[in-house]
């Protein structure tokens, strides 16, 4: 079944709606700006699930007091070129903006640089965080875990332990980067918590029930007892999957210095930021020279489906974003509606559509 056309609104009238929305709602200038343009730029790469999709439960979220509203991130430690923040649950895209604004120069003077953080709210979509520091000749990983929340077992288990555990990584080459953002986990929460509320199936088994069945039906999650996602890499290879999520945890949460062992306090989010400077290593020139190789050889593989070309990490996305940016964002339809109520309350109207 092919899904009906989508409405398209201009890029600029979306980050202006959600700015607006979230001053009025109570946050600060700098947090309101940076989450904004977060949540646009998810959309524009097309992970509409992690954009402008969380805008209302972040709003809810400022309006109860559950995220903080301005101030700075706490420095529990600092060296040359690693900190540990506690974010004291400021937005997400606002505290991984400061990161990467304190990191690039000790990255540049180092490098490399690191910055845990530890209660912060949730960071949104990694990937929104990538092209500019790969362009900019750095590359950047992230990696994320959520200590509040538990939706994936581990390989072999049937109760949940970890979050999907998301990581992201932009890769610099000569042309436009590699942007990897991937999860250890086989699907997300939001992906499963859109096809539950439209009462979908997945495309595949990606689920499994209290009692350890597989299935495509997301609501299991939702069930008491509740379901879990399967790690990446399912039912076969799932033990990969469960290494990643590992790997995450130790990442974030256990250098961060806060993680599962404490109490929960709402959804919120556990982040490490490294950038690395290419230039103190083998050199910028021998880095672009096997980025580049690699890049070349993976889209001139042959295809395993005649018409569809292999693609990098980001390719799709960086196309998007540039299609979108000219010809408007389609959104998801049941964004502009949780926005509705929001738009009432403050008395900033929803943009109007471009017109086909």
């Amino acid at each position: 079944m092919t899904e009906p056309s989508r409405p398209r609104y201009p890029a600029d009238a979306l980050t202006g709606l959600a700015t607006d929305l979230l001053l009025a709602v109570g946050l600060a200038a700098a947090p309101a700006r940076d989450v904004a343009h977060c949540l646009v730029e998810g959309d524009l790469l097309g992970h509409d699930t992690h954009g402008l999709g969380l805008l209302a439960p972040y709003l809810a979220e400022v309006d109860k007091g559950s995220m903080t509203r301005e101030g700075e991130p706490g420095v529990l430690s600092a060296r040359s070129a690693v900190a540990a923040w506690d974010g004291r649950r400021l937005p997400g895209p606002h505290l991984l903006r400061l990161a990467i604004d304190w990191a690039r120069p000790r990255a540049r003077e180092h490098g490399q640089a690191t910055v845990t953080i530890q209660r912060s709210h949730h960071i949104a979509c990694l990937a929104a965080f990538l092209e500019p520091v790969a362009r900019d000749g750095l590359l950047i990983e992230i990696f994320s875990s959520d200590p509040n929340a538990a939706s994936v077992a581990p390989f072999g288990g049937t109760r949940p332990v970890f979050t999907p555990n998301p990581m992201a990584i932009g890769i610099p080459t000569s042309g436009d980067p590699i942007l990897v953002d991937i999860s250890a986990s086989i699907t997300t929460n939001g992906m499963t918590a859109r096809l539950h509320g439209a009462g979908q199936k997945g495309r595949h088994r990606w689920w499994l029930d209290a009692g350890g069945e597989p299935t495509d039906d997301p609501s299991v999650l939702f069930a008491s007892p509740a379901g879990t996602l399967l790690p990446l890499g399912g039912l076969d290879a799932g033990h990969k999957g469960y290494g990643l999520a590992l790997m995450v945890e130790a990442f974030t949460g256990a250098l961060g210095g806060r993680g599962r062992a404490q109490a929960a306090e709402g959804w919120g989010a556990n982040v490490l930021v490294r950038l690395t400077d290419p230039t103190a290593f083998g050199g910028d020139a021998a880095f672009r020279a096997e980025t580049d190789w690699l890049a070349t050889a993976c889209r001139d593989n042959p295809p395993r489906t005649p018409g569809q070309p292999v693609r990098l990490p980001g390719q799709r996305g960086l196309a998007l974003k540039a299609a979108q940016l000219r010809d408007g964002v389609a959104l998801h339809p049941s964004i502009l509606p949780a926005l509705a109520p929001w738009s009432t309350r403050f008395k900033l109207p929803l943009p109007e559509s471009i017109a086909p």
